[in-house]
C-alpha cells in the first residue's frame, strides 16, 4: 500500500470513529432529555398541592401501609392490606379533635364521589374505648359510612413518618404504598381533592 493510500485509510478511520462518537453522544443526550422531560408520579402529585390540597405532601421515601390491626365495623380486626388493589384514603381522627369533626362531612362526600370505584375511604377513630359511643355518633351522621376504631392509638405512630397530629389523611395506591398525605384539616369534597385521588387511581 502506498503512503498516500495509507494516509487516506487512517484519515477515514479517524473520521468514522469521530462520527460514531458524535452519534453516541447524541443518543446519550436524547436519553437524558427524555428521562428529564418525563414527569414522575410523585412530581405529578406535587403539582396538585394547591387550593384545598395546599397541605398535600409527597414523601420521597414513602413506604407501604403498616401491618397494624384496628377494629372494623363488625368488631373484627382489620388491616390496611385487606384493601390492597384499591386506592385507600386513611383518615385518622378523634372526637377530641375539633378540626377532625369539622372535616368529617367532607371525608364522607369524598367517599360518596367514588362509590362503585376501587377507592376505599377508611376513617379510623383513635378515641379511647370509653369514647367509642361518642365516636360512633359522629360517623352515624355521615351517610353510608362505616365505623373503624384504633383504641390503642397505634396507627398514628406506625405510619412512616408518624402522624404529627390529628387529623392526618394518608393516601395509598393500589399497590399498598403511600402516595401522598395531608397533615391537618382539609376540604375533601372539592375538585382539588378529587384531582389527587383521580391521579392515584389512574396509576397502575
Amino acid at each position: 500500500m502506498s503512503e498516500l493510500s495509507e494516509a487516506k485509510s487512517v484519515t477515514f478511520t479517524k473520521r468514522a470513529l469521530q462520527a460514531l462518537a458524535v452519534i453516541g453522544l447524541g443518543a446519550a443526550i436524547y436519553v437524558i432529555a427524555q428521562a428529564c422531560s418525563k414527569p414522575s408520579a410523585g412530581g405529578d402529585l406535587k403539582s396538585l398541592a394547591k387550593g384545598d390540597m395546599a397541605k398535600l405532601t409527597v414523601l420521597a421515601d414513602a413506604g407501604p401501609a403498616p401491618a397494624t390491626s384496628f377494629v372494623g365495623p363488625d368488631g373484627q380486626p382489620v388491616r390496611l392490606a385487606d384493601f390492597k388493589g384499591k386506592v385507600v384514603v386513611l383518615n385518622l381522627w378523634a372526637t377530641w379533635c375539633a378540626p377532625c369533626v369539622v372535616e368529617m362531612p367532607t371525608i364522607a362526600k369524598l367517599a360518596e364521589s367514588y362509590a362503585g370505584q376501587p377507592v376505599e375511604v377508611v376513617a379510623v377513630s383513635i378515641d379511647k374505648p370509653e369514647a367509642t359511643d361518642k365516636a360512633r355518633a359522629v360517623i352515624a351522621k355521615q351517610p353510608h359510612r362505616k365505623f373503624y376504631q384504633d383504641p390503642t392509638m397505634s396507627l398514628p405512630f406506625d405510619i412512616r413518618p408518624p402522624a404529627p397530629g390529628m387529623p392526618t389523611t394518608v393516601i395509598y395506591g393500589k399497590d399498598g404504598v403511600e402516595k401522598a398525605r395531608v397533615s391537618g384539616e382539609a376540604d375533601w369534597s372539592t375538585e382539588d381533592a378529587r384531582a389527587v385521588i383521580d391521579k392515584v387511581l389512574a396509576a397502575p
